[in-house]
């Protein structure tokens, strides 16, 4: 992946075919995707204190508001090796990265340009994930941007609305944001998404599915806040179209996992993790 320190530093997502709303989950918002999928937003790992059921509760609203915004498709149920329409097959790719310039330039923060080909796609469900997982996607003015920026031109009008009625005041109040999108004076709202990988299940010339493999770190950094940045590990299925010499999204969906074992490393305060938003830029990744 290449270092571009002016893509979206911050990140959030849902659960129908539009499961990825950014910064509702903790820092990332979902759209709520079908089956289980709620398409954005990481569930933070278990805790043993009065804070769990404040988190708890969190995640449930995020998840219902995800699943609701996400009600377009992709359930994300292709399964490897899945033939395009033109026959072919998506077949086991190697892990490592191909070194190819992923984009030939940007569409505001978000890379666009992408090549007309399996490993471009890929690179576009990457990047995609990490900008509709973003703390920007709960914000009205970024979200309208991001929405007509990433999904396919036929699909705007739709998601717009679901991501506002999903993303509503009443919800925002819940999450701790006011109407703007904005954490209280003194908090810091923290939605952070990094793709660990990508998989090709179907591809065509005119359409792919891509799984993205993420994790990432979200929640509201501050002194009494009720929902501490904590991270989560999730899976991205992005249904792709080719459309304006483009990849764009068609519908999208999320489940949790796979997972690692948690370490016992001591988490880093409030302040500490404010001022990593902050200071350190994101990127824009290649297959």
């Amino acid at each position: 992946m290449s270092h571009d320190d002016g893509y979206g530093s911050d990140s959030g997502r849902t659960g129908d075919g539009y499961s990825t709303i950014g910064g509702t989950r903790q820092t990332r918002t979902r759209l709520p995707d079908g089956e289980g999928g709620d398409g954005y937003g990481p569930r933070r790992p278990a805790r043993n204190s009065r804070s769990l059921v404040t988190v708890v509760g969190v995640i449930v609203l995020l998840l219902a508001a995800i699943a609701f915004a996400n009600m377009g498709g992709g359930d994300g149920s292709d399964g490897d090796g899945a033939s395009g329409s033109n026959g072919k097959k998506a077949g086991a790719a190697p892990t490592a990265a191909t070194g190819t310039k992923p984009v030939t330039g940007k569409n505001g923060e978000i890379a666009s340009g992408f090549a007309h080909d399996q490993q471009g796609a890929e690179s576009a469900a990457a990047n995609y994930s990490v900008a509709l997982v973003s703390a920007d996607i709960l914000k009205p003015a970024q979200r309208a941007q991001i929405v007509r920026q990433v999904f396919v031109t036929g699909r705007v009008g739709e998601l717009e609305t679901k991501f506002n009625q999903a993303y509503n005041k009443d919800f925002l109040d819940k999450i701790g944001l006011d109407e703007s999108g904005n954490a209280a004076e003194g908090m810091t709202y923290v939605s952070r998404t990094a793709p660990v990988g990508t998989k090709v299940t179907q591809f065509a010339d005119a359409s792919a599915t891509v799984e993205v493999w993420c994790t990432g770190v979200f929640g509201t950094a501050g002194v009494g806040s009720t929902n501490p940045v904590s991270n989560d590990w999730f899976t991205m299925t992005l249904k792709l179209q080719w459309e304006s010499d483009d990849w764009k999204v068609d519908s999208f969906s999320q489940k949790d996992g796979p997972a690692p074992v948690n370490t016992d490393r001591t988490a880093s305060n409030a302040d500490e993790i404010a001022k990593a938003v902050e200071e350190y830029g994101g990127f824009t990744y290649a297959r």
